[in-house]
């Protein structure tokens, strides 16, 4: 069984501090802990990163294989990185997009998403739910291809 990729991009490490209003008071480590919980008792091998380096997530994701399953919430990325995309695209690796915010009742721009066509899922809007709600799926996922 492959392992469970939770990977975040820019600006996600300021979660607890940056617009409480659209992205809730948990920070990314408060998160992070919860998707170990639910991964330590599905005894799931996950892992958990962030990066503001575009190519250093490209680089994450590259290094997938199609056993493994991701979870991604690519920040603003979202709406504009064609090569994140091909990345998940390029590697056949199940993925599920998570945002905290509701994208599509947001700013116009936010609302599409050039990751979600290549994606088996999108949660949006749920808060740090949608982290949770994604572990459970690819849990399931995953027990299904086992």
């Amino acid at each position: 069984m492959g392992k469970i990729w939770v990977f975040n991009g820019p600006n996600i490490n300021l979660l607890g501090v940056r617009e409480p209003e659209h992205y809730g008071s948990q920070t990314l480590a408060e998160i992070n802990q919860g998707i170990l919980r639910l991964a330590d008792e599905a005894k799931i091998n996950v892992e958990c990163r962030q990066t503001n380096h575009e190519g250093v997530l490209i680089d994450w994701i590259q290094d997938l294989t199609p056993a493994d399953f991701l979870i991604l919430n690519p920040g603003a990325w979202t709406h504009t990185s064609y090569a994140i995309r091909d990345a998940i695209s390029g590697v056949k690796v199940p993925a599920v997009e998570v945002h905290l915010s509701n994208i599509h009742a947001r700013e116009a721009f936010r609302a599409n998403s050039v990751i979600a066509p290549v994606c088996i899922g999108q949660i949006s809007g749920l808060g740090a739910e949608g982290y949770g709600l994604a572990m459970r799926y690819a849990i399931d996922y995953q027990e299904q291809r086992a």
